[in-house]
This record gives structure tokens, C-alpha cells and sequence, in this order.
């Protein structure tokens, strides 16, 4: 199980996820909470501009996310 507790984990796992800049995963979850959680991480990196999310879909064991990672130079 993938433990995505923060911001950096969870940018990590959609990298080690992305071919390209394109990401698909599918990110286990115990609670409904973590899925909660997950999607509160995603919408911080959106607001960031490091992500931009095509689509988040509730399953009831994982949350899957597909989306493109932004590579920006600062």
C-alpha cells in the first residue's frame, strides 16, 4: 500500500507514475478519509500549478488520478 501523507509523497508517486508528462495511477486507500485527504493534495498541487487533473474517481478501495504534470523552470 502506498502511503501518501503529504504533498512531496504524493507529487513523488504521480512522477515515479508519469511517462512524459502524462500520469495514471491508482492510489490505495483504508478510509474514506485517505481518498478525502488525497484529493485535497491534489487540489493544493492544481492551486501550485505543479499538476493539472483530467479526472479523480472514488473507487471504493482507491482513488484513481490521471493528469498532466507541468514542468516549469523558476
Amino acid at each position: 500500500m502506498l502511503k501518501v501523507l503529504n504533498k512531496v509523497g504524493l507529487l513523488r508517486n504521480l512522477h515515479n507514475a508519469s511517462r512524459g508528462n502524462l500520469f495514471s495511477v491508482e492510489i490505495p486507500k483504508a478510509t474514506k478519509d485517505d481518498g478525502k485527504r488525497i484529493e485535497e493534495l491534489i487540489g493544493e498541487l492544481q492551486i501550485e500549478g505543479k499538476i493539472k487533473l483530467r479526472e479523480c474517481v472514488q473507487r471504493e478501495y482507491s482513488v484513481y488520478l490521471n493528469g498532466i504534470l507541468k514542468y516549469a523552470s523558476e
